[in-house]
């Protein structure tokens, strides 16, 4: 029978136990990321000491819970991944994964598996070596990002899947034994072991359910293709095609097109150990770009938690922000083609008004519907720090004014309050949120007309005068103050841009329903302002919101400092090191990320990072991936302090704060920064001459010698008159203005308003009128 058929055969004995358990993904603490740099699109993830999470045609599309291998020795069988230790060797020049199995119980025991994706073909290539009994090989298809309704099966010595548009084929350069398709937890590979010692199943296919395939293979050593196609005779074509070519000349290729890439990076003076982890980061960023999207890197060859759930999601997704992060990294690194691919997607996954979706995957498709401005602006500081690189000819001017006027127009519309912050769980105005906004607009500039850029930058202007006014707390709404020997400090969030924003409750998600003050909680958002050029590291501010977040947020570990997103956090694993399902019983863990980011502080204010960044890698994975969260109490039985707590790993975003925090400390400036925002704000340091008044953003008492513009995004009545609430005198009406960015406003000069005591109005918007009335305090 033809190897490339592409149907069960119809006689086939079909196993018993359909469907199978509920399907999950697995653990996402994994030990290395593999792809190729060439046609191939498969990338793949390893995790305890095995393959887990195979990704095809995008990095977005998961296909593979995981394919292990199970061991029949002369006393009995080995399960490779819970059985054995194992070890990784890595390959400087690109990401060969290397691993080698021994049992303790047995010394002349060892599996040698090497790990690599063809680069010309839709394949995953998997070299192995026995010593000491005979292998077999589980593969659990999750095809089509799902474990439910795949279907298994075995024709002509290949074993296939298939769901959907997505169909696997599984073969050997040597011929397979004993094959048998089953269903996971009844009739599947590990259970025949686990009840009869050996393989005795052998079921030709397992048809809509959670399915797994087992292989017997017949020599010591070989080599075996995973490969993927849209149907399954195109599979068994790419599992072939990878076959019939010596292994060793592919692994040459491999190895050959990421030694090209490899020897372009210019990494930032570090010791030895630093530098190593420098070039791994940068590879661990570039592996999470896939090939059917150019461009596109998504946040984590991961699942969160994925061993307990079987969510679509996971972090297989684009971040706007996690993915500029990662392009900026790059380009400290001297990849400069791979930002200008990383824009040219973006800039292609713009929304029609202006803004980014929250996340997508590689095809373009939205994930969730959150709205995140920090999100929109990022691309304005990508498509800048490539334009002060002399790079922004790889694209046309037409597609740059167009994203540029369109994103700050989104920004104008819609800032300074955020929908969600940058941890997707509060909307309000938060430091971070703010600065990159701040930046956006500005760098916005070249892209803008001349009345676009004038707004753009009063905008900016304005929000940076009143900053302060919405995220720094001090007096009564600084209830922290006082413990730490300060007058004031940033807080993480403030719900609404109010007068007084300490006194805002906010909610903390992923809990019980915990509500704190807004002055009560912090984080260290605030260190955007001056990695982005707004606030100079010495500010009394930054340095008592520092003071502030190391007593509230540090965590000594055996690895060295960490941070905590900010107090009570309730995403991370639960009390006794279970997984996080969002049944408001999970605990928020440290961040080697946030270290990374307080040991950019610490640079920028004269100090060292030396401790950050040791703690950084000493919390990493054993092959030296960064993981989201770092357990922090107690021994359990899967976590020890300091060391990965089995959230996402690698975090992307952590390798590229990593990345830039070498840079940082050896040039002693913040990479992020551009010329045109620090110059703007660190050293002219220019007076408002306008105020915006917004719905989200108020204005309630007018700094003397300021226009007062009164915005809206709908075309409105202003009914006004001055005095105080009871009494209101020289009534009257103004019917806004058109101008840039779609924002209809109505203006009033400082001289029209001097010698008054207060503005009162209301609006009206197609015959409704507004359910309160405003008031504005004159100078």
């Amino acid at each position: 029978m033809s190897h490339l058929s592409a149907q069960p055969q119809p006689h086939a004995a079909e196993a018993p136990g359909r469907p199978g358990l509920k399907p999950t993904w697995t653990s996402s603490n994994k030990d290395a990321v593999t792809g190729a740099l060439g046609g191939g699109r498969v990338r793949a993830a390893v995790g305890y000491g095995v393959v887990n999470e195979v990704y095809w045609p995008s990095s977005g599309e998961p296909q593979v819970r995981d394919l292990t291998f199970i061991v029949k020795t002369a006393d009995g069988w080995v399960d490779i991944k819970r059985d054995c230790i194992y070890s990784l060797t890595p390959h400087e020049d690109g990401p060969l994964i290397s691993i080698e199995h021994r049992l303790a119980r047995d010394p002349a025991f060892s599996l040698k598996l090497e790990i690599m994706p063809s680069v010309e073909n839709d394949s995953l290539l998997i070299r192995y070596e026995l010593s000491g009994g005979t292998l077999y090989a589980l593969l659990a298809p999750h095809l089509a990002d799902s474990g439910e309704d795949n279907t298994a099966w075995i024709e002509g010595g290949v074993l296939y899947a298939q769901q959907g548009d997505a169909s696997l084929a599984f073969l050997a350069d040597g011929d397979f034994g004993k094959t048998s398709a089953g269903f996971v937890g009844v009739s599947d590979g590990w259970q025949d072991f686990n009840q009869n010692g050996e393989m005795t199943w052998q079921h030709g296919k397992a048809e809509h359910g959670n399915v797994a395939l087992m292989a017997e293979l017949t020599q010591p050593r070989g080599t075996l293709a995973l490969a993927f196609a849209h149907h399954a005779a195109g599979a068994a074509i790419h599992a072939r095609s990878s076959l019939q070519r010596p292994y060793a000349l592919q692994r040459e290729e491999f190895l050959a097109t990421w030694q090209t890439w490899t020897s372009r990076l210019r990494l930032p003076s570090a010791g030895d150990a630093e530098t190593a982890r420098a070039r791994l980061s940068a590879q661990v960023i570039r592996v999470h770009e896939g090939s059917d999207f150019s461009g596109a890197i998504v946040a984590s060859l991961s699942v969160p938690f994925g061993q307990a759930h079987s969510s679509l999601g996971g972090y297989h997704l684009v971040w706007p922000r996690d993915m500029v992060e990662a392009a900026t990294a790059l380009l400290a690194v001297g990849q400069v083609n791979d930002a200008v691919r990383s824009l040219n997607y973006l800039l292609a996954a713009q929304s029609p008004d202006g803004h980014w979706p929250q996340n997508l995957y590689p095809n373009g498709e939205p994930y969730w519907s959150g709205d995140q401005l920090d999100e929109t602006a990022f691309v304005l500081i990508l498509m800048a720090k490539l334009r002060d690189l002399e790079q922004d000819d790889n694209f046309t001017r037409s597609a740059l004014e167009w994203a540029a006027q369109r994103a700050a127009g989104y920004l104008a519309r819609h800032g300074p309050v955020s929908q969600e912050d940058r941890w997707e769980e509060n909307s309000g105005v938060s430091a971070y949120t703010l600065a990159i906004m701040i930046a956006g607009l500005v760098a916005a500039v070249p892209w803008l007309s001349a009345e676009e850029a004038q707004t753009a930058l009063a905008i900016a202007d304005d929000w940076n005068a009143r900053l302060e006014g919405w995220c720094y707390v001090s007096g009564d709404d600084a209830p922290l103050a006082a413990k730490y020997g300060v007058d004031g400090y940033y807080i993480r969030i403030a719900p609404q841009a109010a007068e007084h924003p300490g006194q805002q409750d906010v909610s903390i998600a992923n809990t019980a329903d915990i509500k704190v003050k807004a002055g009560e909680l912090v984080s260290l958002d605030f260190g955007y302002l001056v990695r982005m050029g707004l606030r100079n590291a010495a500010d009394p501010r930054i340095q008592n919101s520092l003071k502030v977040v190391d007593g509230e947020l540090r965590c000594e570990t055996p690895s060295g400092p960490l941070y905590y997103r900010y107090q009570h956090d309730g995403y991370g694993n639960t009390a006794d090191g279970g997984p996080f399902l969002g049944q408001n019983d999970g605990i928020g863990r440290p961040w080697p990320l946030l270290t990374g980011e307080r040991g950019h502080l610490a640079v920028l204010s004269g100090g060292s990072a030396d401790e950050y960044l040791a703690a950084m890698m000493k919390s990493s994975g054993d092959g030296g991936l960064f993981p989201e969260q770092v357990w922090d109490t107690a021994p359990v039985k899967l976590f020890e302090p300091g060391k990965p707590a089995g959230s996402a790993m690698p975090l992307v975003w952590a390798h590229a704060e990593f990345i830039k925090l070498l840079w940082t400390r050896q040039h002693q400036q913040p990479y992020e920064a551009l010329d045109t925002v620090r110059d703007r704000y660190l050293v002219a340091t220019p007076a408002p001459k306008v105020t915006f008044w917004t719905t989200n953003a108020p204005v309630f008492e007018l700094t003397a010698n300021l226009d007062l513009c009164i915005q809206g995004n709908q075309p409105f009545t202003l009914h006004f008159g001055f005095g105080d609430a009871q009494q209101w005198t020289d009534v009257q009406d103004r019917e806004a203005t058109l101008g840039v960015f779609g924002l209809w406003q109505v203006k009033f000069t400082a001289q029209e308003l001097a010698g008054k005591a207060e503005l009162h109005f209301t609006r009206r918007s197609e015959q409704n009128w507004e359910s309160q009335d405003w008031r504005v305090k004159l100078p």
